[in-house]
């Protein structure tokens, strides 16, 4: 399998054989990459030009349907993708993680971007703040794609996956990207590249795929340009230090080398649900693509007064474990990536057992399943007991990236989260237990030191997805040791690819430039009820001022009776004698809203297909009986939904005869489309 570059909208073509590629299950060559020089400065040119443009010409919706036609069409063609993961040790369950975890966040940023994105080609943030006494001057921040590339490295561990879950929010964010996989699994990387290739999901110049070196790459950076990196401390710390970085400001997001700890609650003892949990998640965290993940279990915390039941329990799970070929039924846990692998994660092994002792698993002697010892590159789960973790060192700062854990005894929750700690920063820690105040105090005793916390209980049991997933909608990052980066976090994460601006001037102007109405903007009155435009014809800005309505004690005590809602407020004077918000009897807030709508509603059939939603309700000023109430009901807001509807947001603002705001909020309709 000859490994080609995809850059420039094709592929490199033929080229001298440069690294060979060899099966981590039996030693063979899979693949070899090609020698041939790749010219840096012209794929970010390409990228930045035709990719970033034909992206930036499209809105939030029409970047989330690229993406939901690329997890598609990958969906359809992914067995192509399980036959090549079995070169890299993967079992059948290890390669779903990787290629339908992918797959999954393509979809789910596909919704998001549909669901939770305006239809638009940037984002407002936050509300507009006044700048001005008089009104005639505002600000309102906004958020636009970069005018760069996206540059993302990845690790060996997750080709599929680590590929994916970088390429959709930059993408949905109007980002090209130009992805570099690590070497020794770029085969199955460079699969689903030219899946991505055959689809035509994805506008030109919108991915660009380099197998190899980066070669001079890092120094054509620009202050448009994003590096996500994915893989050791040392190599993320060298690319962070690349002069280009610092002096463009390049923006540098690292996920690297983590100690995650999962930690066992005192409440949670033998023959509890909580206690086996948690020998079932550290054994499958250690097995699970052999234990090759950035988010495995490292330490193991549990009571010093449990330690024997945790080592015994462990020991007897992880004895199951069948090890071998991954192609064969009977096999749980496949080879590491590679025989450099072994190597590393065996001499990591070496040195955390000059402070530990090795209690389950034998490196040197276990038994395979239609493979060879000395062709693959297996290893057994290596549990290992650390006696003396306040003293040791090692366990707190070395991570074998292999199927290797090490179990450790506390005296009690403040050594729990001290130790805990030491790791530095993680991307995960994970708790097992069903006490609240417990739980409690080792979410916020860690909290900070860790990108997140998974709780688990007998509650969760059968639904939490696992200490080791990082999902879509959550942060995937950590702190400290872990690269001080985040990735993922649902639409969080396209703020890595976006630029945050002051927008500032006019109320007119504003209102003008972002699409968006707000108060001390122009408005359009006409005899037209704005309820009887279609969602092509209705304008931002379009307005109703209601006719005024009086509110009687008659009405106030109709409604308090019709609906059950007699709170004193509304049926005793006396009671708000001295009250600190009611003048004396008032009218039920949702009193004013039902007027409200019956002043500015349109009855007859029309555009307005429904009234689906309320949002920002306010009730500012109380409306005593006697006081009338005027409603200005005005288009603030349009989201197209589909060729059939939009989604119109009005702003409304119920104000006293006195010209005194009451009551505010936002209605949502459904508008239909004109054609």
């Amino acid at each position: 399998m000859k490994l080609d570059s995809f850059v420039r909208g094709k592929w490199t073509g033929s080229g001298e054989p440069a690294a060979e590629i060899h099966s981590a299950v039996t030693g063979d060559v899979v693949a070899f990459t090609t020698r041939i020089d790749l010219d840096m400065r012209e794929i970010l040119t390409y990228g930045r030009t035709v990719g970033g443009n034909n992206l930036r010409k499209l809105t939030f919706h029409q970047r989330a349907s690229l993406l939901k036609a690329l997890a598609d069409y990958l969906s359809q063609h992914k067995d192509r993708l399980y036959k090549l993961s079995v070169h890299a040790g993967c079992t059948r369950t290890d390669a779903m993680i990787d290629v339908d975890g992918g797959i999954g966040t393509l979809f789910a940023y596909a919704s998001k971007g549909r669901r939770e994105l305006p239809n638009t080609k940037f984002l407002l943030d936050g509300n507009v703040e006044g700048l001005s006494k008089g009104g005639a001057f505002a600000g309102q921040h906004i958020v636009t794609p970069l005018h760069g590339v996206a540059v993302h490295i990845n690790a060996f561990n997750f080709p599929c996956w680590g590929m994916l879950e970088k390429l959709a929010p930059a993408l949905l964010a109007g980002v090209p990207v130009v992805t570099k996989p690590a070497t020794v699994t770029s085969y199955v990387a460079y699969e689903l590249a030219r899946l991505i290739a055959e689809s035509k999901a994805l506008p030109d110049g919108a991915l660009q795929f380099i197998v190899g070196s980066t070669g001079d790459l890092f120094d054509h950076l620009t202050c448009q340009d994003v590096v996500s990196f994915t893989g050791s401390a040392d190599t993320s710390q060298k690319l962070q230090r690349h002069p280009v970085i610092a002096r463009e400001a390049v923006r540098f997001i690292a996920e690297r080398d983590s100690l995650n700890a999962a930690i066992l609650a005192p409440d949670a003892v033998p023959g509890s649900p909580e206690f086996d949990l948690f020998i079932k998640e550290v054994a499958k965290e250690m097995t699970v693509k052999a234990g090759q993940k950035c988010t495995a279990i490292r330490r193991a915390l549990a009571p010093s007064a449990q330690i024997d039941a945790v080592i015994t329990a462990l020991r007897d799970r992880l004895a199951k474990v069948v090890i071998g070929n991954p192609e064969s039924e009977k096999v749980r846990m496949g080879p590491l990536v590679g025989l450099g692998q072994r190597s590393d994660v065996l001499a990591h092994v070496a040195r955390l057992r000059t402070e530990a002792e090795l209690v389950a698993g034998d490196p040197g002697n276990f038994p395979l399943v239609d493979a060879d010892a000395k062709r693959g590159a297996f290893v057994p789960p290596l549990l290992l007991h650390c006696a003396n973790p306040v003293a040791a060192t090692a366990v707190h700062e070395i991570e074998a990236f292999g199927p290797v854990s090490t179990v450790m005894g506390y005296d009690d929750l403040d050594q729990a989260i001290a130790l805990t700690n030491r790791g530095g920063g993680s991307l995960v820690a994970s708790v097992y237990t069903h006490d609240i105040p417990a739980a409690t105090e080792l979410a916020f005793g860690i909290g900070s030191f860790h990108g997140r916390v998974a709780i688990i209980d007998r509650d969760c049991a059968t639904e939490h997805t696992g200490h080791g997933s990082p999902m879509p909608q959550m942060v995937h990052g950590g702190p400290g040791r872990a690269g001080g980066g985040e990735e993922l976090g649902g639409v969080r994460s396209l703020q890595h690819y976006m630029q945050r601006t002051a927008l500032q001037g006019s109320p007119r102007m504003l209102s003008g430039v972002t699409g968006r109405w707000f108060k001390g903007s122009p408005v359009l009155e006409g005899d037209l009820h704005p309820f009887r435009y279609h969602y092509d014809d209705l304008e931002i800005g379009r307005t109703l001022v209601s006719k005024a309505r009086q509110i009687t004690l008659d009405d106030i005590e109709h409604f308090a009776h019709f609906t059950g809602d007699t709170f004193y407020a509304h049926m005793d004077e006396e009671a708000t004698k001295g009250h600190p918000f009611f003048p004396g009897r008032v009218a039920h807030g949702y009193l004013l809203l039902s007027f409200a709508a019956g002043l500015f509603v349109d009855p007859d059939y029309g555009p307005v297909l429904a009234n689906y939603g309320l949002d920002s309700l306010r009730f500012v000023k109380p409306v005593q009986p006697g006081e009338s109430i005027q409603v200005r009901l005005t288009a603030k807001e349009k989201t197209p939904r589909n060729k059939q509807y939009g989604e119109v947001r009005w702003d409304v603002e119920i104000t006293t005869g006195t010209g005194e705001t009451a009551a505010t909020y936002e209605l949502l309709t459904m508008n239909a489309m004109r054609a």
